[in-house]
């Protein structure tokens, strides 16, 4: 095992801890280099230019040499041709794989972050550790290097840093003499650290030096105002005035009004994007308990440090208070009249002039949490001061449950995109942070085996580690055997401290959710005074808070899971079966809720309202394209119709398509595959033409790439779509003109005259019918159709560009994303890349704001291609195997097959993999191979073998490599051939209109093929 010094001369040492031999300085700065990486991959360019001035010629092979040895060092045990597990080779460059514990800056900055939370006895034991690890500058011989500069200023700030946490802890533990002399070095030699003269100051009169803790004082204002033009700060002023005064608490072991926030780890980006110059309004989103209130509130105190005002509004689950109720608490935290005008315009001038004038006397921070509560009048008042910042330096920071947008939310979150908001989504804490966070809980350090389990277990959320956290302090790693449980076991034990009557009543309420409506728990128990006196007492043990006057909300749903994981499944059943009838009764309108209720009842009896309350609850969802609720909602009703005892088939086929588009538009391919073929299935053994056509006219999902995943299944939806034409009456022109799009586009890149002739019927029947919908789809179909030929890409920018418009006009957001993606493709074919880019960034947006990730597929591919065009070769093809790598797992095969092998030909590299599998261009790139590997004859055969091209999005490609074979055998019939097919093309670039690569100008393959034919 390598230990790395850097903090003085960079040194390796071995197991035993001897010097490891590093050759000369180039090999030094290459490991030194790589060691600031912190195991990110340095680019093989960057580290050419950071070793050179002048790279000199042959840079690359020196510093695969340089590689070489410095793994030969570091490894030596390391058989022959095995794999470095250390210094590592990883595309486009390599990286250092070393352990924390493994570098000493690495522990270094670990042990000062720790230091925070500490009580002064151990923060010291560790801060002196952790400075004595220093045996000189940072990266000392490297000073004068560019790349090293910013790690060693942060390093020294650190240390600095380090220096004034131990001399804090020291003065903690009555050590203020022992301090005196670090801290005299330390302003001598940063005469601008405030914090170092005021823990001298406090040093030197607790070693009972009164005139020269004022002496310290008087020095530091001096060099503060001489050299800077600046007066001390505050903290420095009390200090100097509480000498004087002789304030009796100086004499205590800890500062005044020094108290350690509650312990925050991780997150160390997100606080950095909130922080930047250029944020005005930031919105923090995650999951109950992911931290995103704790995140705000580590903003806040960080920005009060800095001197900003922080004000902080709440949104209140389950309403019951006044209208814009955070922002009434807002301006009376600010010192203003929280009285509003009923006029809106007025309101918002009101709220405003008071932000301003706030903000005028200090910069204002604004956190408005819970926005998944927020009433409508809050909602537009933060819409409004977005969209109008007042005067002077105002950041606004919103906080909501990501799986809580309520309509109101998502209409003010789409309003509030104008801004451009720093988004800032809150995952699971990593394992690091949530080892720092154990043991701060904990007051303990945990075993590396302790941490592994509570990381599991809680997958990172912030709430669930401290819970478990604060089990592990209690009883140690024998309480983490079963994580789950034992926490169980705790809210079990303090729910029996609570009436019998009482836990009756919560059972019921943990049936109706994380939070309930207290009429609907009244019906259900059948009491309304024992339900009162529940709240009651389970208000006071802290089990549950009162939202409002007609809510009750469980305080952390481990309580709420406890009770309801306890009851039997046949008393959870009866439960919500009973509550989905008094909810039906009482808010008919909530069919979510209904059905939510029914689904979870699994009984007989109740199965067909089930599945009726969830087929129009996912039939909502998808009106609102809210897909990922629609999938489980559609899979809900499925479950439901199943269990039925009277079988309507028609209803199971409307009910399992819906869950194929659902499915299809989540990215889930593979299943809504498997469950459209069994609805095929099922109308082939029917053979009732109205409800084939209704069943295939269902799959409306947009798409944009031109190959089938699965030809079979393509080919069966085909036939099927032309019997029920067959049988299908002139008279019903939106259900042929959906079998007509059908057929377009399942024979997509077939390039038949059926399949085209298909989209023309479809796209005029949609016109005639005047159906928004219908005209969307034929649109789609038509585009699948419109590579017949090359050159289309202005054709199909026409169709983009329709269709983007038809979508946005009549909310049909699954092709409003389409046609900005059916545009990024052919203004990419035309090289018209800042249009591309608008659109790639709209597909961007969408694809974030509702969660679709194939979006993000097409986008990533697209980089990829900018990269390439620019030059950026290395950068590039890293970029495509990202991309790849993440295609790959769609399901998408159609698309995936062969892309990468083409991708990275397109880049013109040495390193061609010719036996990969270039999918649909296998045949061509074939030809091509045979070519560059200089059997001129064999190629000439395969040229003149080519099957027909498939007429997709990659027919120019292919041309194009048939082009360059042609040129290098001479082929005249075939070069005159290629011309005429690629002229229409003249302005393209040759794949470009994939969006996804580009083998260059067509213009080029045009000019090469003229002159070898003249």
């Amino acid at each position: 095992m390598i230990e790395f010094g850097v903090l003085g001369p960079l040194q390796a040492l071995d197991g035993q801890r001897r010097p490891v031999e590093l050759k000369g300085p180039r090999h030094r700065e290459l490991l030194a280099r790589l060691l600031i990486a912190r195991g990110r991959v340095v680019p093989v360019d960057w580290l050419i230019a950071d070793l050179w001035d002048d790279p000199p010629e042959g840079a690359l092979g020196t510093v695969q040499t340089f590689v070489s040895a410095l793994r030969r060092a570091l490894e030596p045990d390391r058989l022959p041709r095995a794999p470095a597990e250390l210094l590592v080779t990883a595309a486009p460059g390599y990286a250092l794989r070393a352990e924390q514990q493994n570098v000493d800056a690495w522990r270094f900055e670990k042990a000062v972050a720790y230091s925070r939370e500490l009580p002064p006895e151990r923060a010291m034991a560790l801060l002196d550790g952790a400075l004595a690890l220093w045996r000189g500058p940072a990266y000392a011989e490297f000073a004068d290097r560019d790349w090293a500069r910013g790690e060693i200023t942060r390093l020294g700030e650190l240390r600095l840093l380090a220096i004034e946490r131990r001399a804090e802890a020291a003065l903690a533990l009555g050590l203020a003499a022992d301090v005196v002399a670090d801290l005299e070095t330390q302003v001598g030699g940063h005469p601008y650290r405030e914090d170092a003269w005021r823990l001298l100051a406090l040093a030197l009169y607790r070693s009972g030096r009164q005139g020269d803790a004022l002496g310290v004082l008087r020095r530091a204002r001096e060099s503060l105002v001489e050299e800077l033009g600046v007066d001390p700060g505050p903290e420095l002023r009390r200090l100097e005035a509480d000498i004087l005064a002789q304030a009796p608490h100086l004499a205590l072991p800890a500062r005044e009004g020094h108290s350690s926030p509650r312990p925050f780890f991780g997150r160390t980006e997100e606080l950095a994007a909130l922080q930047r110059p250029a944020t005005t309004l930031g919105l923090i989103s995650g999951e109950a308990g992911a931290g995103k209130t704790a995140l705000a509130e580590e903003l806040a105190r960080r920005l009060r440090a800095q001197g900003w005002t922080s004000v902080r509004g709440a949104g209140s689950e389950g309403g019951g208070v006044p209208a814009a109720w955070p922002w009434s608490r807002i301006l009376a935290a600010l010192g203003a009249v929280a009285d509003f005008p009923a006029d809106r315009f007025a309101l918002r001038r009101h709220v405003a002039a008071a932000v301003a004038r706030a903000a005028e006397r200090a910069p204002l921070l604004l956190i408005l949490d819970d926005l998944q509560w927020a009433g409508e009048e809050t909602l537009d008042l933060l819409v409004s001061l977005s969209a109008e910042p007042p005067r002077g330096r105002v950041l606004i920071v919103g906080t909501y449950r990501s799986t809580e947008l309520t309509p109101a939310l998502t209409a003010a979150l789409a309003r509030l995109a104008r801004a451009e908001p720093t988004r800032v989504h809150l995952g699971g804490l990593p394992e690091e942070a949530v080892a720092d966070l154990v043991a701060a809980v904990s007051h303990r350090k945990p075993e590396p085996a302790s941490i592994k389990i509570i990381y599991g277990r809680s997958a990172g959320n912030p709430f669930y580690v401290r819970e478990l956290a604060s089990l592990y302090d209690a009883e140690g790693v024998a309480g983490l055997s079963d994580v789950p449980h034992g926490i169980r076991d705790v809210v079990r034990h303090r729910l029996s401290g609570l009436p019998e009557r009482s836990r009756d009543v919560l059972r019921q309420a943990a049936v109706l959710g994380q939070e309930a409506d207290l009429v609907v728990l009244t019906e259900l128990t059948g009491d309304e005074e024992t339900v009162l006196h529940a709240v009651e007492d389970a208000t006071r043990a802290g089990f549950v808070v009162e939202p409002g006057a007609e809510r009750v909300a469980f305080a952390h749903a481990l309580v709420r899971d406890t009770l309801y994981d306890d009851m039997t499944r046949s008393r959870r059943a009866r439960f919500h079966a009973r509550t989905a009838e008094i909810v039906e009764r009482l808010r008919p309108y909530d069919i979510e809720t209904i059905a939510h209720h029914y689904v979870r009842a699994q009984s007989r009896a109740t199965a067909p309202r089930a599945a009726h309350y969830a087929r129009a609850a996912a039939e909502r969802a998808e009106r609102r394209f809210a897909p990922h609720l629609a999938a489980r909602l559609w899979r809900d009703a499925l479950g439901a119709h199943d269990l039925r005892e009277d079988q309507d088939v028609r209803a199971r086929l409307e009910i399992v398509m819906g869950l194929v588009r659902a499915l299809a538009l989540i990215g889930d391919l593979d299943t809504a595959r498997t469950f459209r073929a069994q609805a095929l299935a099922a109308i082939g053994e029917l053979d009732d033409p109205d409800l084939s056509s209704q069943v295939l006219g269902a799959f409306d999902v947009p798409a944009v790439w031109t190959t089938n995943d699965d030809e079979p299944l393509s080919r069966r939806v085909v036939a099927a779509a032309e019997r029920a034409l067959a049988a299908l009456p002139p008279e019903r022109p939106a259900e042929r003109s959906r079998l007509q799009s059908t057929i377009a586009l399942e024979s997509r890149g077939a390039g038949s005259a059926r399949a085209h002739d298909a989209a023309a019927e479809a796209e005029a029947l949609a016109r005639r019918a005047g159906d928004p919908v219908l005209l969307a789809f034929a649109l789609n179909g038509r585009y699948m159709q419109s590579f017949h030929r090359t050159g289309l890409a202005p054709e199909r920018i026409g169709i983009g560009t329709e269709l983007l418009a038809l979508a946005v006009q009549n909310d049909l957001p699954g092709f409003e994303v389409t046609g900005h993606l059916i545009l990024l493709q052919a203004h990419s074919a035309l090289a018209d890349f800042e249009a591309a880019d608008r659109h790639a960034a709209a597909a961007d947006a969408f694809a974030e704001w509702h969660d679709i990730p194939l979006v993000g597929v097409f986008t990533q591919w697209y980089a990829a291609l900018r990269l390439a065009v620019e030059g950026r070769t290395a950068e590039a093809e890293a970029a495509y195997r990202s991309a790849a790598s993440r295609l790959n797992s769609t399901g998408m095969r159609g698309m995936a097959r062969g892309l990468l092998p083409l991708a990275l030909l397109s880049l013109d590299r040495d390193t061609v993999d010719w036996s990969a599998d270039f999918g649909t261009c296998r045949e061509w790139a074939h030809a091509l191979r045979l070519l560059v590997s200089g059997r001129s004859e064999e190629a000439a055969v395969a040229l003149r073998t080519l099957p027909a091209s498939p007429r997709d999005l990659l027919y120019e490609a292919r041309l194009a490599l048939e082009a360059r074979v042609a040129i290098g055998v001479r082929d005249h019939t075939a070069m005159k051939r290629l011309r005429r097919e690629l002229l229409p093309a003249a302005n393209e670039l040759a794949g470009g209109g994939t969006g996804l690569l580009s083998l260059g100008p067509v213009r080029h393959y045009l000019d090469g093929l003229a002159e070898a034919s003249a």
